[in-house]
């Protein structure tokens, strides 16, 4: 387990067997000669590939400032290419990172206070300029997901989605069975009502650790249900995320997504 991140300030990169492989930070050119023009539009992070050919084939693509409706077109060294009138080029390598978050650090891009960010603790690490998908807490820990591919986080983010999350919330309190009962039937909080997918006792010789499945993305929400309920979350972990979990990944170590759990995820959001 590593020591926390006041006392090491860069995540490490896992190096198990489960961890994929580190991408390039830029493409080589020697790639993108003999592309076809549906993947070269694709890959410029305007929409998918399927979507890009017919895009080709509505006229909405130039060659050279010629119009090019075969989605099989192979890109040629020198060729300038616009979409909608504007030039466009393959962005870097997409990058899909998962992260075992300690307590301590801030998700956001940027903070006003100073304190450490997820970014900042990955800087040097990761090449690529990558987002956090979604938020935890400064004290919460467990799996967060960084990526630089735009239109999966937005879609993982999407509530229509359901993307399930499970938490592991330790409280100041055994909770009582009958409050487990009222979470499982849905509680309205300020903002709504809420449901979950499941909660049960982690063990079940320990009443005061829960877990839990839920969709939801709202803020705070595994607090705030125990909070409406009269307890306090001293702990909370997420040890799940769309179907990838913590094997292998320690605290403040962070891994590359293997191509099948790239395919795996974009399945959630199809």
């Amino acid at each position: 387990m590593s020591k926390g991140p006041g006392n090491n300030p860069r995540f490490r990169q896992s190096r198990a067997r489960n961890a994929g492989p580190a991408p390039k930070v830029q493409r080589d050119p020697a790639e993108i000669i003999g592309m076809r023009l549906n993947k070269y539009i694709a890959h410029s992070g305007i929409c998918s590939r399927r979507q890009a050919g017919e895009y080709v084939k509505d006229g909405l693509v130039k060659v050279n400032d010629v119009l090019e409706i075969n989605p099989a077109y192979q890109v040629q060294e020198g060729d300038v290419i616009t979409f909608r009138g504007t030039v466009v080029q393959p962005e870097e390598e997409l990058v899909y990172i998962l992260l075992n978050k300690p307590s301590g650090v801030i998700t956001t891009l940027s903070d006003e206070h100073g304190r450490k960010t997820v970014m900042d603790v990955l800087a040097g690490a990761v090449k690529q300029r990558i987002y956090p998908v979604g938020r935890l807490d400064r004290d919460t820990t467990g799996l967060l997901l960084l990526t630089n591919d735009g239109q999966l986080a937005k879609k993982l983010m999407h509530p229509s989605h359901e993307v399930p999350k499970v938490y592991e919330a330790t409280l100041d309190k055994p909770v009582t069975p009958e409050d487990l009962a009222k979470i499982t039937a849905g509680l309205t909080l300020e903002d709504g009502p809420v449901s979950v997918d499941w909660v049960n006792y982690l063990k079940p010789d320990q009443q005061e650790v829960v877990s839990m499945e839920i969709h939801l993305g709202r803020n705070r929400i595994v607090r705030r249900i125990f909070e409406h309920l009269g307890y306090q979350v001293v702990k909370l972990d997420r040890p799940y995320l769309a179907g990838l979990t913590k094997k292998d990944l320690p605290r403040s170590y962070f891994r590359y997504l293997t191509p099948q759990e790239i395919t795996m995820l974009k399945h959630f959001v199809k």
